[in-house]
């Protein structure tokens, strides 16, 4: 099996399955105890911090681990409403964050609060302008801005939306799940979230930091653990595992990143040559090295995953959410592309060119099975 699913999650690194394993027996015990193993424990939580911490561009003391990215999401977008709701109970996103941020402000506007969402152009590509006039609009409390996008890759101007805030006075929460590790971290964020798994660390480990100066309320009862940021006893070993995998992929980036982006590259001009009738998606320029989105013309996109799966490539699709609903994505609907036929291929550390050649040779033949299948002749 190819995996080529790696926007989902991405594949545990080496190093974070090493680290996992001794700290299993190093940092098994309560860090918040006085015990010589409770403070291993806690020895190993705090280093693990600071070494996220650095690689994030955050300070140690800003940040804390979650859950998950999700949570780590619900966390900070109701958290800093809930510290800011003095200075209004306007929310600004934009139209394709992630479904975490757009829950959240559902639950905010379900307790009377207002949601503005910022439109897309055809790549994916929020303008800056039209973002910076939707924070500027008076009682805005928190706006929210993914660092790059989930579904088609195309990376966000974080940097002009952060100048836009910080001359409004508006924090601003940055949802860097697909690019921590792979890319900068931009700068100008007053809370960052990001996933471990998406860096190849384990699943269950989530990051939120808030930056010193960000008012910041729990909308969670108080605990102890994390701050009294996140509740619940801390799953030292698996966060010692993302702490190492954050860093052996931030120190491969560059490297790894140039190949898969090349890759990428050879996806995106192939695909629409070998294949009649298909639209690839997103910015060709401002995206992340790893994900490549393309949707095909009269095929459904579940029976092309189905039919790739069978001939051993695991990829997925932006035309539904989950495997278990037929939605359409919000995010091909914001951005007025075709959302049926889509197919996601994001490339894990390691992906090997004899793999997308395979792919590239495969795909035609299937795409053109399943349209005459359907009675639609290329």
């Amino acid at each position: 099996m190819a995996y080529f699913d790696a926007a989902s999650t991405e594949p545990l690194h080496p190093r974070a399955r090493e680290a996992l394993v001794a700290a299993l027996d190093a940092g098994w015990a309560d860090p918040a105890r006085l015990y010589g193993s409770a403070r291993r424990a806690r020895m190993l939580l705090e280093q693990a911090r600071e070494e996220v911490a650095e690689v994030l561009g955050a300070r140690p003391d800003e940040l804390s681990f979650t859950t998950s990215g999700t949570q780590a999401i619900h966390l900070g977008v109701l958290g800093a409403l809930a510290g800011r709701r003095r200075a209004g109970r306007r929310l600004v996103v934009s139209a394709v964050e992630h479904s975490s941020v757009l829950h959240a402000a559902g639950v905010h506007e379900r307790d009377g609060g207002e949601v503005a969402a910022v439109g897309v152009g055809r790549t994916g590509m929020v303008d800056p302008a039209e973002f910076g006039a939707a924070v500027a609009a008076e009682g805005t409390a928190l706006a929210c801005l993914q660092s790059a996008n989930h579904e088609v890759g195309t990376v966000q101007p974080v940097a002009e939306a952060a100048e836009a805030c910080a001359a409004a006075g508006v924090p601003l929460l940055v949802d860097a799940a697909q690019t921590a590790g792979r890319l900068p971290v931009p700068a100008g964020w007053s809370v960052l979230t990001a996933s471990a798994h998406k860096w190849g660390g384990p699943a269950g480990v989530g990051v939120l930091a808030v930056r010193k100066g960000t008012r910041w309320r729990s909308p969670l009862p108080e605990d102890d653990r994390e701050r009294r940021r996140v509740p619940g006893f801390e799953n030292v070993p698996a966060v010692v595992a993302a702490a190492a995998a954050l860093r052996a992929m931030a120190a491969e980036s560059a490297r790894e990143g140039e190949r898969l982006s090349a890759l990428v590259d050879r996806i995106r001009s192939e695909v629409p040559r070998l294949v009649p009738d298909v639209e690839v998606i997103g910015d060709p320029v401002a995206r992340v090295p790893h994900i490549v989105t393309f949707s095909c013309l009269y095929v459904e996109g579940e029976a092309l995953l189905t039919e790739l799966d069978r001939a051993g490539f695991a990829v997925s699709s932006g035309s539904s959410c989950t495997a278990s609903t037929l939605r359409p994505s919000h995010v091909l609907e914001a951005m007025g592309v075709l959302t049926h036929g889509n197919v996601r291929v994001s490339l894990p550390r390691g992906a090997s060119a004899a793999d997308v050649d395979r792919f590239l040779a495969l795909l035609p033949e299937t795409v053109r099975r399943i349209r005459e299948e359907a009675g639609v002749r290329s």
